[in-house]
């Protein structure tokens, strides 16, 4: 068979410069996706974290937000038992335990229409002890005996608070000496709990009703007193205004100190007499007026307040000096028997009972 014409040498085969092309083409495409798996993870764990984070936003606003409301929320009522109880004519014993504010400790196993009132005699009480509400704490206990009246306030029979603070246990029982024209409280080595005013407006009364730090806002002191007890000048002075504002003061006189930065307001006197005019002066001591019940009045008291042109409101514990009447020896005894009596009730007794 003739030869036929060649057409050139067979091509000779590449097998490595064909493995290593796979190769690379191998390594660019699992290298990509290797870059693309790493930016997934990370997005991935971008928004895990930002999903974290706005869970423990929306619980720290959330908690927040009940704390706030807990704090801002009316006293959770009582029970319609305990509050029923306490409502009923007669004497009763709230104890309570210090676990917050003392309002919504005593709301809390009273109610609110035997509650706020009693609170109000309560820190009436306390304010001689402590500072209120900065010295009752958490764990301090309170004991309170009172008469439930119709128609009128909550009346102290005994009190104890235990305070940690302190480091002491306080304690006031209500007696009457058998010269007193008023039953007052007494604290355990017969002092009475209320200090008094030296050279003050009034010779007797029967309670301090209101002063300057018991939290309520008033510019004075309340005297509960019945109508027609002698209104005393608390300094030598001048009268300088007589009966203004009637609707609020009702009959009232101011008195302005000679020789001192003081000024005297006297409110809801009983008829002023004619001496009693504007230029007046006065007398430490002298006889001025006489309480009533007029003006903003809901009870026979006398208001008195003080205050100096630097000072619109000056409390007159602290301008005044003070002191503490005792008992008279003849009543220590029956003192005694009354305190004896009273503790018994507060240690047989619960709340709600």
């Amino acid at each position: 068979m003739p030869d036929m014409p060649s057409l050139g040498h067979p091509a000779r085969s590449r097998p490595l410069a064909v493995a290593l092309a796979a190769a690379l083409l191998a390594v660019a495409l699992l290298g990509g996706f290797l870059v693309k798996a790493r930016q997934a993870a990370a997005e991935r764990r971008v928004a895990a974290a930002a999903a974290a984070a706005a869970v423990a936003s929306r619980a720290a606003a959330a908690e927040a937000a009940a704390m706030a409301a807990a704090a801002s929320a009316p006293p959770p009522p009582a029970t319609p038992s305990a509050a029923a109880s306490f409502d009923q004519p007669g004497v009763h014993h709230l104890s309570l335990s210090m676990n917050g504010p003392l309002e919504r400790g005593i709301v809390s196993l009273a109610g609110r229409a035997v509650g706020l009132p009693l609170t109000q005699v309560t820190v009436r009480a306390l304010v001689w002890w402590l500072s209120v509400p900065g010295d009752l704490h958490k764990g301090d206990t309170l004991d309170v005996l009172f008469e439930q009246r119709p128609g009128d306030e909550p009346l102290v029979q005994a009190i104890r608070y235990r305070s940690g603070k302190m480091g002491r246990l306080f304690r006031a029982y209500r007696f009457q000496p058998a010269t007193a024209r008023f039953a007052r409280c007494y604290q355990p080595d017969g002092s009475e709990l209320e200090a008094r005013l030296e050279d003050g407006p009034l010779d007797d009364y029967e309670q301090v009703t209101s002063l300057l730090r018991d939290g309520r806002g008033h510019r004075g002191v309340d005297f509960k007193t019945p109508v027609g007890t002698p209104v005393k000048a608390t300094f030598d002075g001048v009268i300088t205004r007589r009966t203004w504002n009637f609707r609020m003061n009702g009959n009232s006189l101011e008195v302005r100190e000679e020789g001192g930065p003081r000024t005297a307001v006297f409110l809801h006197l009983a008829e002023l007499p004619a001496a009693a005019r504007v230029g007046a002066h006065v007398r430490r001591g002298q006889v001025v007026a006489h309480s009533g019940n007029t003006g903003h009045s809901f009870a026979p008291h006398l208001h008195y307040q003080l205050s100096t042109s630097r000072q619109p409101v000056l409390d007159p514990f602290s301008s005044h000096g003070t002191s503490r009447r005792a008992l008279p020896e003849a009543d220590r005894a029956a003192f005694e028997a009354e305190v004896r009596r009273l503790d018994a009730l507060l240690d047989g007794q619960k709340a709600g009972t």
